[in-house]
C-alpha cells in the first residue's frame, strides 16, 4: 500500500517537510558574508543627523552562555559615506551567536560603524534587558 504526499514527509515539498542539510540556510549565509557597505553622502556639506533604531540585537553572555536581548540606537552625522540599512541588519544579526559583553558588543559596533565611513559624529547605545534584576545600558561615542 503506497502513502499519501501528505503521509510521507520526504515527498511533501512544502516548508515543514525540508529535512535539515549540512548547508545553511540562505538568511544564514547573507548574515555570515555580510559586510558594512556604504554609498555616498548625497549631500556633502550639510549637517544632519541620522537616527537607526536596531530592537532585535542578540548576542551571547560570554560567561554563562544566556542569550543577551537589547535595542541598538544609532545616532550619526555622517560625512562622506552613508552606511546601507540591510548591511547594517545584517552585521547586527550576525552578533546573535557571538559570545560578547555587552560593553565588547557596544564598543565593538562602533568602531565597526566608524571605520566603515568615518562620520563626523557617532553615538552607540545598547539598551540590553534585564536578566537577573540588572538593566544595562553601554553607550559610547566618536567624533572628528
Amino acid at each position: 500500500m503506497s502513502q499519501s504526499p501528505s503521509q510521507n514527509p520526504t515527498s511533501d515539498p512544502s516548508p515543514q517537510s525540508v529535512q535539515e542539510t549540512s548547508e545553511s540556510k540562505y538568511g544564514e549565509r547573507q548574515i555570515a558574508e555580510g559586510a558594512l557597505i556604504t554609498f555616498p553622502n548625497p549631500r556633502i556639506g550639510r549637517r544632519y543627523d541620522i537616527h537607526i533604531t536596531l530592537p532585535e540585537f542578540t548576542c551571547k553572555c560570554p560567561f554563562s552562555g544566556y542569550p543577551d536581548f537589547a535595542t541598538i540606537h544609532l545616532t550619526y552625522v555622517p560625512d562622506q559615506r552613508v552606511v546601507e540599512l540591510k548591511a547594517l541588519k545584517l552585521y547586527i544579526n550576525s552578533y546573535r551567536d557571538r559570545y560578547i559583553s555587552h560593553e565588547e558588543s557596544v564598543n565593538q559596533i562602533l568602531d565597526d560603524i566608524v571605520t566603515a565611513c568615518d562620520p563626523l559624529e557617532i553615538r552607540v547605545k545598547g539598551d540590553f534587558l534585564p536578566r537577573g534584576n540588572v538593566h544595562t545600558v553601554i553607550e559610547v561615542k566618536h567624533q572628528k
